[in-house]
Formats: C-alpha cells, structure tokens, sequence
C-alpha cells in the first residue's frame, strides 16, 4: 500500500466518472462487433472470427494467468515448461516485456491509488476526463524508468525468464505472424493472409490491450467495493467478463495472491476456470485462495468500526540480489 492516502473525488466528480467510463468501456466493444457484422462476408468471416478468438485467449491468458497471477504475485506453481509457455503467451499480448510488465503491476499494488501509483484515476488536480485518459493509457507516455532490480529481482533471477524477456520483440512479431500465416495457409490466398494479420494480429492486440487499460481505469472508478482495500478499486463485471476474470479487481486487491479472483459462484472467472483445469492435468499447483474468515474479516458489511482496519494483505519484504534495497514485493496470505 502507499504511504500515500488515496485521493476521494467528491460525489458529482464520481458520477461524472463513471458515466465517461461506462460510455468508453462500452462502446469499443459495441462498435467492433457492429464493424464484424457489416464486414461478415467481404473481408471478415469464420475463419478470421476464430483467430481473433484464439489468438485472444491464448494471449490474453498468458497476461491473466502468467504475467498476473503466475509471475507478479506466485498465486500458484506449475513445471518449467508451463512457466515458459505463460511467459511466451504473455509476451505475445505486446503488453510489454516480462519483466517491465511486473514490475509496473506490483509499484501499482505498493501504491494503490496513491500518488506513485502509475496509472490512477483518483489521482491528481486534473479534471476527471484527463485521469481517466491517464489511467486509461496516458501513462504509458509518462512513466518513469523503473528499477526492475528493486521489483522484480526474483524474476531476473531466472536464466529462462531473463531469455524471453530478451526475446520480446520476437514475441510480438509472431503474435501477428501467425495468425497471418494460418489465413493464408487456410484460405490459399493472399487475401486470406491479410485478413488474419488484420483481425488475428492487429485489431485482437487493440482490443486486448483496450480491456488491460479498463482494468486500470474503469476498475477503480465503476463498480461495487465488497472488501476494504484502502483503496478505490472495485468489482466490474463487464471487464470481468471481457478482461477473462481480470474486473473483479476489488476482490483482487484484497487478496493478491489468490489464484481465484471470482470469489462467488455467479462472478465469472475465466481464467480461475482455466486454471482449475491447468491443475487437474498436473499444469498447476499449489493453488492459492483466500480463507473463508480471512473473507469475512475484510468485508465492508462487517467492518469494525471500534478498531482501526488493516491492510487487506500484508506485504512482504525481499532483498535484492546486492542485498542493499528492500521493496514492498509480495502480498502474502
């Protein structure tokens, strides 16, 4: 958590908020759909649907499961050849290497809506149109370098890990080669192979990374706040819907390493699912999800007021490889 109290906007700013942020999460997809309808038969059909479709889950779920849950906060073990594969599928999102990606992720979590955090909406003397836009991907432009020794020395640590980190610009040209060269070899036709670069490569990376923003942006500013988080992120089920289980972003900031980020039945959680399935075939263990109690003491409706609340997790400390710097790392059960 930051040092730092997260900024409250007053009540009109928040409505205002969320009225721009539900306008901007909906229409995308909305729009992109109406775009396919009108094209179906004359430049988009079945075959470019499914590679849009399978380039993004495969890729969107190297982000959710691997850059997320796997490397930034150890939410479960699995053998080295899945560690590969999640950090090869992760990097194929164009999201940003490995390395940086986490890094970014676990400074947000050490900050919270504070003022280092790195993409806030709550943040600031703007007004709420330009934090949003700040949130959103305006941050991207204006980050500072970050000290990956200092967040992410675990990760660096590993000879695989460090390759494929090395290796992301690879990993990009391939997450649009592919689904350029299967329209081709598919179809035959030249014609076949512009298509899949357009819907399986350029238009899918778009899309993902738009609903990764709207975790950044619309989840802590739209939504239901079930836990104490010392924070404004909340449960969207939208983007938990389209970010692949990602919205239920209050519930994950409550309890970082939990593998699961759907806490009840009816929050869909694909990525949990996938997971799930990953375990039963021996590609996961040791999966991690918060305790029943450990629930119940973090929801709103039975906060004591007679005590001052805790953090949702504490947070753990590990030294990097020179021994001299000490970072907020890993939220721990």
């Amino acid at each position: 958590m930051s040092s730092a109290t997260p900024t409250q906007p007053p009540p009109q700013m928040r409505r205002g908020a969320r009225m721009i942020v539900l306008v901007s999460v909906i229409l995308p997809p909305l729009a992109l759909i109406a775009v396919m309808w009108m094209a179906w038969g004359s430049g988009f059909g079945v075959l470019d649907l499914s590679l849009f479709a399978g380039m993004y889950l495969f890729c969107g779920l190297g982000i959710t499961i691997g850059f997320h849950r796997y490397f930034t906060h150890k939410a479960f073990d699995c053998p080295r050849w899945v560690k590969i594969l999640l950090g090869i599928s992760g990097s194929m999102a164009v999201q940003g290497d490995l390395f940086w990606w986490c890094a970014v992720h676990r400074k947000h979590h050490q900050h919270s809506d504070g003022v280092d955090d790195p993409h806030s909406p709550n943040v600031g003397s703007n007004n709420r149109v330009r934090r949003f836009l700040h949130s959103h991907f305006g941050w991207l432009f204006r980050i500072e370098p970050l000290d990956l020794h200092r967040y992410v020395p675990d990760l660096m640590a590993d000879p695989d890990l460090k390759l494929i980190n090395r290796l992301f610009p690879l990993w990009g040209l391939l997450s649009v080669s592919i689904p350029a060269v299967l329209g081709g070899l598919l179809t035959g036709t030249w014609f076949g192979a512009f298509t899949g670069l357009l819907w399986g490569g350029l238009v899918r990376v778009f899309f993902e990374h738009h609903v990764t923003w709207s975790v950044n942006s619309a989840c802590h500013i739209w939504g239901r706040q079930p836990y104490e988080t010392h924070d404004h992120s909340r449960n969207n089920p939208l983007v938990g819907v389209l970010a692949l289980g990602e919205g239920w972003h209050n519930n994950h900031h409550a309890f970082p390493t939990s593998a699961r980020h759907g806490l009840t039945w009816w929050q869909f959680d694909s990525s949990w699912l996938v997971i799930r399935m990953m375990a039963c075939l021996g590609m996961a263990r040791k999966l991690k999800t918060p305790r029943v109690e450990r629930m119940a003491r973090f929801s709103c409706d039975d906060v004591n007021e007679t005590y001052e609340q805790e953090p949702a997790d504490a947070i753990s400390e590990v030294k990097s490889d020179s021994g001299d710097r000490i970072v907020a790392l890993l939220p721990v059960e």
